[in-house]
């Protein structure tokens, strides 16, 4: 085993153990919600209203980090945005009301949008095209690492002591995550000496087609999740009758198995495009949440259909995120990232607080209106195979296009690997 391929992996780990911080930040407060709900006194219908306060900030910061991100070291940078989740989700568990919450998880959205852009440029710039699925499949594994170990262990700890603890908890991991960044992480310097002699405008950030269209698919692509993923907890629990313990189970068993199928499917995406397996992905995700809110087989057993929602959105999200990762040169890479974070939270939410204006409560503290907003995500999910279908074309057209200059001893352009094609 070649030292090259030991420092891919190291560096792959060291930032797929960011993005589990990050990620579990996020994810966690929604199972979390009927918890703290009944701590703060909050209405559950309001769950998702606090989520969107995280993706609401992540909006604002990306379009801030669209414009000077690529200014920095990735290394520091990565650093300071880490230091300032860990504030904020600390500050998460001191909240006394619903309005010192939304406080707190407005500001872990302003550091966790920049922190996840800087990620998966580092993984960009360092790990070659014909690698990357397979890169971006186990970083996004972070997500399936989460849900298996991060999710029931928040729950778990939550009930053991109460729901702060795991704020704390969670910010205690993270600080040891800023230390690894700045000591275990090469100096990344390399996207400033591009920008010297290979120099795009920020304008193409909003002007270029490709770049359109890739905003596009993000926005579209989040809010379709983000109309039912905050409402998972408080349905299983409070509209199927479910038990805690069976959220608990439900996260364990989604997240274990797309942590094994994760990879699987970015090797797929380095075999077969974005297009055709996030295509698969998409209808599997319509088709999960069809069956799980709308017709729901009596004695189904939830452990057996959980696993493909969880699958659905894993194989999405690495084919999303592999593709728009070869949309923009590397001196614009972080740039890029931060402003398609933006979107991203964006999108996530319009689609928390849609539905959140779509439910309503019912009696015995069941959710209402889950037919309506299920039938919102579907149709947002149905432009996904197109916008898949447009990126990756414009992607390889433009690939085709750079290809003869190349042959030709024409200038070396800045590949989407982050090193010289030739």
């Amino acid at each position: 085993m070649s030292s090259r391929a030991i420092s891919e992996r190291a560096v792959v780990f060291l930032i797929g153990a960011v993005q589990f911080v990050n990620i579990l930040d996020f994810v966690m407060v929604m199972p979390l919600g009927p918890d703290f709900a009944a701590g703060l006194g909050i209405s559950t219908s309001h769950v998702g209203t606090i989520g969107a306060a995280y993706t609401a900030a992540g909006c604002v910061a990306g379009v801030a980090g669209s414009y000077f991100l690529d200014r920095f070291d990735r290394r520091k940078a990565l650093a300071v945005a880490m230091l300032g989740l860990v504030v904020s989700t600390a500050a998460g568990g001191f909240a006394t009301g619903l309005t010192s919450l939304l406080m707190a998880r407005a500001m872990a959205g302003l550091f966790g949008g920049p922190a996840t852009s800087l990620s998966l440029s580092i993984i960009a710039d360092l790990i070659p095209v014909e690698r990357r699925g397979r890169a971006m499949g186990a970083v996004m594994g972070a997500f399936s690492v989460a849900s298996v170990l991060g999710v029931p262990m928040a729950l778990k700890v939550a009930g053991w002591s109460d729901w702060r603890m795991p704020f704390f908890l969670l910010a205690g991991l993270g600080l040891l995550l800023v230390a690894g960044a700045i000591f275990f992480l090469p100096p990344m310097r390399g996207h400033l000496e591009r920008e010297r002699t290979h120099v795009v405008g920020v304008r193409e950030l909003f002007t270029r087609s490709d770049v359109l269209t890739s905003y596009s698919m993000t926005g579209l692509l989040n809010m379709a999740g983000f109309m039912v993923i905050p409402h998972l907890s408080g349905y299983v629990q409070n509209n199927l009758g479910q038990p805690r313990e069976q959220v608990e189970a439900i996260y364990f068993a989604g997240g274990l198995v797309s942590f094994v199928t994760l990879r699987l499917a970015g090797k797929a995406v380095d075999r077969l495009g974005s297009f055709r397996v996030g295509t698969v992905g998409v209808v599997l995700f319509m088709c999960t949440i069809y069956v799980l809110f709308l017709h729901l087989p009596p004695g189904l057993p939830l452990m057996l259909l959980f696993p493909f929602f969880f699958l659905a959105n894993g194989v999405r999200n690495v084919a999303y995120s592999t593709l728009t990762s070869r949309v923009p040169e590397q001196s614009i890479r972080a740039r890029f990232m931060s402003f398609q974070s933006a979107v991203q939270h964006l999108g996530a939410a319009a689609g928390a607080f849609l539905s959140s204006q779509m439910l309503f409560d019912l009696p015995g503290g069941q959710l209402g209106g889950m037919n309506r907003v299920v039938g919102v995500s579907i149709l947002l999910s149905l432009t996904l195979p197109v916008m898949f279908f447009l990126v990756e074309r414009q992607v390889q057209a433009r690939d085709r296009a750079s290809a003869p200059s190349l042959a030709a001893g024409g200038p070396v352009a800045v590949g989407t690997g982050g090193a010289p094609r030739s």
